[in-house]
């Protein structure tokens, strides 16, 4: 009970030694920059293409489709229109749920890709904080600081110390 009466004398104390710097980490402008990034960043834009180059299939597929029915709808028969239809329907559900898959895959690999990285960064980020005397750093994405006396952004600083620990691909 001493102790945190102590510790929070300290804390209402510390603003009148001086201001507290507080460090800033753009964690995204870091994985885009650093060189182990920019090969996650390339992975994902080359699975992200191939996938998108099958959904364009499927897509050009069904326009066929569409344009294929309206030619042939006035001649076809009430239930082979309807059995049309439910094709054409059919086919667009599974471009749909398709789309929603890839998407999902693609944010998984994202997240896969970017943990090593991430778990790499937080010592990083720590020693770089550290060396700049700041008393605590937040993420700005996460934890926008609106307004801080003494703030300094330590982004350039935590890449340069990345790439020099992890030279990477």
């Amino acid at each position: 009970m001493k102790s945190i009466i102590a510790l929070l004398a300290l804390c209402l104390t510390l603003p009148s030694f001086g201001a507290t710097l507080v460090g800033l980490v753009d964690i995204q402008k870091v994985i885009t920059s650093i060189k182990e990034g920019k090969g996650v960043q390339k992975t994902l834009e080359k699975s992200f293409n191939d996938k998108k180059a099958v959904l364009k299939k499927d897509e050009d597929k069904i326009k066929k489709a569409q344009d294929d029915y309206k030619k042939q709808s006035m001649v076809l028969a009430e239930a082979a229109r309807l059995n049309k239809e439910r094709e054409l329907q059919e086919m667009m559900m599974g471009l749909q749920n398709k789309t929603m898959e890839y998407q999902r895959d693609i944010q998984k690999m994202e997240a896969e890709l970017k943990k090593p990285l991430l778990e790499k960064l937080r010592p990083i980020i720590d020693e770089v904080s550290k060396t700049n005397a700041v008393a605590m750093t937040f993420e700005l994405s996460a934890a926008p600081i609106v307004y801080a006396e003494a703030k300094k952004d330590l982004t350039e600083d935590v890449i340069k110390a990345y790439d020099k620990k992890h030279p990477g691909k």
